[in-house]
């Protein structure tokens, strides 16, 4: 028995618990560790900087071989060129300090002094051509980057596009090529340092075995640094993408004109632009720790690179007079080291790009390998239009939710017929749907084809004998004749005048001013803008149009007026005499028509029949019904209550 101590405690326990915090809008990164695949190191920068320049290259050979092969063989010769200018430098001071007249002296330096025109002048018309050949390069490699990028998201399982993970992943990989285009340069860049290296370290060992380890040495500091920069900046930009991306969903709704009239009738724009403010603040906030964080690093860099860098020149002084060094060779010592250190700072410089680039670049490449982890990896079986299309035990659960969506569901809809689903709002109907044409792999049971599981079948053949009418349908910037045919033409325009006929959208069609050559676009794309009662025409049009076996309509008529709905549910028999359809509407009005009618409630088949069996047996359906044709509603004021008002 409870005493009333016991209550009170109980309640107070409950007024202990803290108040659920308001959820903010701020997409989900996936709970993955990052940047573990890219240790900042020496050793790693080392490796990873080779291969960068080999996928540079190799990007670039798919995109234009020529252009490689000419840019590889530039660099060559102009790091050749590098190192008989430094060999003739040498000549040229041994031959203007060596003992005689001016003149003889002049003399004798001409040959080397040509030399040394003729190399600078042919590696400058190099340097041209290097950068003439990179520069076409790069925006072909970014283009066929971000072409791949949509190839792999096309061939991506629909239900990717539910997991927050997906679209960091895209989010990423998108910047990844953005930047790709800078790997050909940033390589290109490296591998001319790199090649003036090897020219200059070549005659600088002959000079003297030590002072190239002493060099590299009071290069090291500066690199480390700039790598730890590098890495900063990477990770804060990382940390950052989910409130870029809220920064950009919140841009929309501000700006676009869809939104435009209620964000003003509302009064919400201040509303929305603190929030806007909040959020960019966050990023600042991030951004300047990243930035504050970068600065000191540069500063220990540049320090202790001074510190080496002066323990150099001290080094090469001592050569010099203890005799180890003839002052020719001290001469040509110190251009090679002037190029030497500008090249190894190049490196770091270049190198540490090309490192931020490649780890932007990475993002794209794992895109590209499982597009986003969540590419299709389905069977390879073809099939025809469908007799008989059945859900067996159908189970559907989206990710991170609370319970299926749809489960342990059963049904069948057979070419000829019409199947309706019925229930009401987050009853499971369009997930249904997109589970019948393969949109979705169930989680548990099974959707067949004549007895084939969609599983084992290629996807995007399936979908050749699928016709859809979605909620939500595109508004694709094309001209009408392809905003039906969508790009798959067949049977001529008569076709396309049938299924717009069928559909109304003849009438919509015959008020455009170039017909059907006109372009449904936005006013600034030069288009025409048509309201979305006309759009939906244009979208049932679509599925008229395909020669597909099973036609899916969900809401198909909810922005049409009543001639316009009318002439479609009046045609739907004839369409349906040799597909099978399955139709999802609230208007129960219109249900009439089907074969079959499924009852969805929560993700469960709770009644199913033919419309007259439904409204004469009690349930869900005959609840909907009344409630639709319940006309107990407040009716127009009377004129004698209008004057009393």
């Amino acid at each position: 028995m409870r005493t009333d101590t016991d209550t009170s405690s109980d309640s107070g326990s409950d007024s202990d618990k803290p108040a659920p915090s308001p959820e903010e809008l701020r997409f989900r990164s996936p709970k993955e560790t990052v940047f573990t695949r890219n240790s900042v190191t020496t050793w790693s920068m080392a490796r990873r900087l080779p291969q960068l320049v080999r996928r540079a290259l190799l990007l670039g050979w798919r995109v234009n071989r020529t252009s490689v092969i000419v840019l590889l063989a530039c660099q060559a010769a102009s790091a050749v060129l590098e190192a008989f200018g430094l060999v003739a430098t040498t000549s040229t001071i041994t031959a203007l300090i060596a003992s005689g007249h001016i003149q003889d002296r002049l003399v004798d330096a001409l040959p080397a002094i040509g030399v040394l025109a003729a190399a600078a002048g042919a590696r400058a018309l190099l340097g041209i051509a290097i950068v003439n050949v990179s520069s076409r390069l790069s925006p072909r490699i970014s283009r066929e980057a971000e072409l791949e990028m949509l190839n792999a998201a096309v061939h991506a399982e629909l239900a990717a596009y539910d997991h927050p993970g997906f679209n960091d992943r895209w989010d990423n990989a998108d910047r990844g090529a953005a930047v790709a285009q800078d790997l050909i340069t940033e390589s290109q860049q490296l591998m001319s340092c790199v090649a003036s290296i090897v020219a200059a370290a070549g005659v600088l060992t002959v000079l003297h075995p030590v002072l190239l380890p002493l060099l590299v040495v009071a290069v090291l500091p500066q690199g480390i640094a700039s790598m730890k920069g590098a890495r900063i900046h990477y990770e804060s930009n990382r940390a950052m993408a989910s409130e870029r991306r809220t920064l950009a969903l919140l841009r929309w709704f501000i700006a676009d004109k869809e939104t435009a009239d209620q964000l003003r009738s509302s009064t919400m724009a201040d509303f929305l632009l603190g929030r806007y403010r909040a959020i960019g603040a966050r990023v600042d906030t991030v951004t300047d720790r990243a930035v504050h964080q970068g600065a000191r690093y540069a500063l220990i860099g540049a320090f202790t690179g001074g510190i080496a860098s002066a323990g150099v020149w001290g080094a090469l002084g001592l050569l010099l007079a203890t005799g180890h060094m003839s002052v020719a060779s001290a001469g040509t010592a110190v251009f090679a080291l002037r190029t030497v250190g500008s090249s190894l700072r190049g490196v770091v410089g270049y190198g540490t790009q090309l490192f931020r680039t490649g780890l932007y670049f990475d993002d794209w490449v794992d895109f590209i390998e499982e597009a986003g982890g969540h590419r299709m990896n389905r069977g390879t079986a073809t099939t025809g239009s469908p007799e008989v299309v059945r859900a067996e035990a159908l189970t559907y659960r989206y990710p991170d939710a609370d319970r299926p969506a749809l489960e342990k569901v059963t049904l069948e809809v057979r070419r000829g017929e019409i199947l309706a689903l019925v229930g009401e709002n987050g009853s499971g109907k369009t997930t249904l749907s997109k589970l019948l044409t393969g949109l979705y792999v169930p989680t548990e049971g099974a959707v067949t084809w004549d007895g084939r599981h969609i599983g084992d079948l290629d996807p995007h053949h399936l979908w050749t004998q699928t016709a859809v009418v979605p909620q939500s349908f595109a508004h694709w910037p094309l001209p009408a004749r392809e905003n039906i045919t969508l790009g798959q033409p067949h049977g001529g325009d008569e076709t396309v005048h049938r299924a717009a006929e069928r559909s109304g959208a003849h009438e919509v069609v015959g008020e455009l001013r170039s017909g059907l050559d006109t372009l449904l676009a936005r006013e600034w794309f030069g288009g025409v803008e048509l309201s979305g009662g006309q759009w939906q025409r244009i979208a049932i049009a679509r599925a008229f149009y395909r020669p597909a076996g099973l036609l899916v309509m969900d809401e198909p008529t909810s922005a049409l007026d009543a001639r316009a709905e009318h002439r479609i549910f009046s045609g739907i028999r004839e369409i349906a005499r040799d597909r099978a359809v399955v139709l999802v509407t609230h208007r129960l009005a219109n249900v009439a028509v089907a074969d079959h009618i499924v009852v969805l409630d929560h993700g469960r088949v709770i009644q199913r029949g033919t419309f007259d069996q439904l409204v004469d047996e009690p349930g869900l359906f005959r609840e909907l019904w009344d409630l639709q044709n319940d006309r107990g509603v407040p009716g127009q004021r009377s004129h004698s209550e209008e004057r009393t008002g």
